[in-house]
């Protein structure tokens, strides 16, 4: 899975929200939805956006789903915004070494 779908998966602002609860420790749609004012099916479908992402887990626990984040999901996002971090910085250093040199300050 690459980034491309990670992406789309983080444009939704409830399912960033989603990610936000399963975070730290496992829930189930109906304790996820339990914040929401959408209907747990609306839930079960960005679960299953996140899920198919890679962003996600879902566990068993007897008879209940439980949904937790998957960190190594984001490794594809982190890694596409590193590539604009890293040329932010050289683009930064540039301009810096450009106006020392200006001024005669280098």
């Amino acid at each position: 899975m690459g980034e491309g779908a990670a992406l789309r998966a983080l444009a939704e602002p409830n399912r960033r929200a989603i990610l936000e609860l399963v975070r730290d420790e496992p829930q189930s749609v109906g304790e996820i939805a339990s914040h929401f004012d959408i209907t747990p099916q609306a839930v079960s479908q960005h679960l299953r956006v996140l899920k198919d992402a890679g962003l996600v887990d879902e566990v068993r626990d007897g008879t209940r789903h439980l949904f937790v984040v998957r960190p190594e999901g984001f490794e594809p996002v982190r890694a596409f915004l590193e590539t604009f971090w890293g040329a932010h910085l050289t683009n930064l250093k540039r301009a810096s070494e450009r106006r020392r040199g200006g001024r005669g300050d280098g």
